[in-house]
């Protein structure tokens, strides 16, 4: 059974960081592309990031390039979002996705989903 469990979230100010973390089982880790989407209140479910099973292609939204970034380790089996300078538009329910054919913006594209954790910042 897949399980895709992510922690970190939390409440913080503007202009702080965060670390995201998904602990991903059930699954041939190195198979799969690994991202991250999110959705605030009253919006559609949006892609953040995303990174190829390798490691070696990242992908981001254009509002996140620059303050986030998107990392794995194969031997933890886990995905890390690094998120830094936030702001209050940044606020959402951030969920762990994994395909095994490969990165996609789109939320349908994706098998596996985490339950999402609550990323709230303040002004």
């Amino acid at each position: 059974q897949v399980q895709l469990v992510e922690s970190g979230g939390g409440l913080v100010q503007a202009g702080d960081s965060l670390r995201l973390s998904c602990a991903a089982s059930g699954l041939p880790f190195s198979r799969y592309a690994l991202g991250w989407f999110r959705q605030a209140p009253g919006k559609e479910r949006e892609f953040v990031a995303a990174i190829s099973s390798t490691g070696n292609g990242k992908y981001y939204q254009d509002l996140v390039k620059g303050r986030f970034s998107i990392s794995r380790d194969s031997a933890k089996n886990t995905v890390t979002l690094q998120m830094n300078s936030l702001k209050p538009e940044d606020t959402a329910v951030y969920y762990c996705v994994a395909d095994a054919r490969g990165w996609s913006e789109y939320a349908s594209r994706y098998d596996y989903w985490g339950q999402g954790t609550q990323v709230t910042v303040s002004s």
